[in-house]
């Protein structure tokens, strides 16, 4: 098992193979964002921490750039701070800087983890045209645990892909909260509590840390959902929910 400290949102912070790496920087005080497609997103709590709190980063994953709820005005200004941002291919294009773009199944070795890109899918099929490209990673290493990190995704057919090549996982770190707008009629955005469950199944996790269902408005599901959906999977055991 690794330590992961969960900061609300997609934000989460662990130590792996002797480097830090955070996730999906998000630490601006409650406010009201525009996406490109013009949907609302509004934020609803503070951070648990700020941003001052993290010590050493060595690098970012960030599962896209478009959206505040998974990159906001304070996680930009971070960073410029952090040696390496790991995204989407048209992420590192738009961030410039340390940001380097992972095609889906493209690795990058950092010290003595290599850090792989792989498929997300943020909403229904087609959807990338308005919601952008996502992506996931999996980080491994020689006697290393395997660490899946899912971004924003709402496809458990990525997730059995990922499984076929990686699994079982060791980590899983999901982002949940049955995300809906009124984009696609109000279909998921990304995985229902159920639905979440059933990933962490597929994967073989053994233990899973539940992020991004929290602190802004267009999370239908919060921590009760999970807790039910994961009891109901036999999975409750396995799952860190803060």
């Amino acid at each position: 098992m690794i330590t992961v400290k969960a900061f609300g949102g997609p934000t989460a912070l662990f130590e792996y193979g002797g480097l830090r790496f955070l996730t999906d920087p998000t630490f601006d005080e409650p406010q009201t964002y525009v996406s490109p497609s013009g949907t609302e997103l509004t934020k609803l709590a503070p951070p648990k921490a700020g941003p001052e709190t993290l010590g050493r980063v060595d690098a970012v994953l960030l599962s896209h750039d478009e959206h505040a709820d998974n990159l906001d005005d304070s996680g930009r200004a971070l960073l410029a701070e952090v040696p390496l941002t790991l995204t989407t291919v048209s992420g590192a294009g738009r961030l410039g800087g340390t940001a380097r773009g992972l095609a889906p199944w493209e690795s990058a070795v950092l010290g003595d983890v290599t850090i792989t890109g792989v498929p997300a899918r943020h909403g229904p099929e087609g959807c990338e045209p308005i919601t952008g490209d996502v992506t996931g990673f999996v980080l491994t290493g020689a006697g290393l645990p395997t660490v899946y990190v899912s971004g924003d995704n709402a496809s458990l057919e990525n997730v059995r892909e990922i499984a076929g090549r990686f699994g079982p996982v060791d980590t899983a770190i999901l982002f949940a909260g049955a995300v809906r707008t009124g984009l696609f009629d109000g279909a998921l955005l990304t995985l229902d509590s159920e639905q979440a469950a059933e990933a962490a199944r597929i994967l073989g996790a053994e233990q899973i840390v539940l992020v991004h269902f929290d602190s802004w408005a267009h999370f239908t599901e919060g921590h009760d959902p999970l807790v039910k959906a994961f009891t109901g999977a036999g999975l409750i055991d396995r799952v860190q929910l803060d």
